[in-house]
């Protein structure tokens, strides 16, 4: 499920590439826990029901996301959206201590609501992460917070616009590198959908720590900068927002995952790493390619003396 969703609003986007009609724009989540009354009947609670009544509670707002995230026979808890984020904080104190009634239940539903929690990291978390990492030397690239793994991007999204509707496209790491010089200088970008051979590599350095290579929707990718502040400024533009795309009849939105990379993904001794395997396995590629034409040839030279030796025996 790819989660891509069409929207109305965007009177709060932020442009991010205009060339390929991308944009950011704020997300306005919340978290919301129902309490359940104590069951004596056993009669099940529908958790349509209960969305039913939870937006009849927003109104005249409405729901752009609502979705159960867990459910005990305590409570049950949703994850919701709105579309608009100026709206967020008059639709959390609505909601919250709020009752819902529900048919066949005497007693009341009690609702909890707050924004969801930003789990984007901060500068204090990247610092301190490299700051405290016995294995990371920060005079090296890679080995600094100078590296962001994105995920969750829609592919056609990112490729060249006169292929967006050609089958089994990749994602353009020229086109990406270009969005993110918006912030500073970029020293080097990496998709590994992009390359046929990362698949076959060790998980300890294929970069693939989301998406399978045959997702074919989605894709992550790593993009690292040459000076801290390049860094910085695109974590700080991405935290806490969604990505959107406007197409001429639509528009649309998807909530992408960004952080800071721990794994020295893009460092000299990874990318070198990489480079190595790389070449092995081109090598054996075309070793079983040469072989296969070999055993092509060799059955039909085999095939042409059995009818040469049927033509002469005849």
């Amino acid at each position: 499920m790819t989660d891509i969703q069409n929207i109305q609003n965007v009177s709060d986007c932020v442009p991010l590439y205009l060339p390929h009609s991308l944009y950011l724009k704020p997300l306005a989540k919340m978290t919301i826990s129902v309490s359940l009354p104590v069951n004596k009947t056993g009669k099940s609670i529908s958790h349509l029901d209960v969305m039913e009544k939870l937006s009849a509670a927003l109104k005249p707002d409405k729901f752009f996301v609502l979705k159960a995230s867990k459910s005990t026979l305590e409570f049950i808890r949703f994850e919701a959206e709105l579309e608009d984020r100026k709206k967020l904080r008059s639709a959390t104190s609505r909601l919250d201590g709020a009752t819902l009634r529900l048919s066949g239940f005497s007693e009341s539903f009690r609702v909890r609501a707050v924004e969801a929690k930003d789990d984007f990291p901060t500068r204090h978390d990247w610092d301190s992460f490299f700051r405290d990492a016995s294995n990371m030397d920060e005079m090296k690239a890679g080995e600094r917070p100078d590296t962001i793994h994105l995920t969750h991007l829609p592919i056609r999204w990112f490729c060249p616009r006169h292929m967006e509707n050609e089958e089994n496209v990749k994602p353009s790491e020229s086109i990406f590198k270009r969005i993110f010089e918006k912030f500073g200088s970029v020293r080097i970008v990496d998709i590994p959908v992009c390359d046929p051979y990362r698949n076959k590599m060790n998980a300890d350095i294929n970069g693939m720590k989301t998406f399978s290579y045959e997702h074919g929707v989605l894709f992550e990718a790593y993009v690292q900068f040459d000076e801290y502040v390049g860094f910085v400024r695109a974590m700080d533009d991405f935290r806490g927002m969604k990505l959107v795309r406007k197409f001429v009849d639509k528009t649309q939105a998807i909530n992408i995952n960004v952080t800071f990379d721990k794994t020295k993904h893009l460092s000299d001794a990874q990318i070198l790493r990489r480079e190595r395997v790389r070449k092995r396995l081109i090598q054996k590629a075309q070793t079983e390619e040469e072989e296969r034409e070999k055993k092509k040839k060799d059955e039909l030279e085999r095939q042409e003396r059995e009818r040469s030796e049927i033509t002469f025996f005849i």
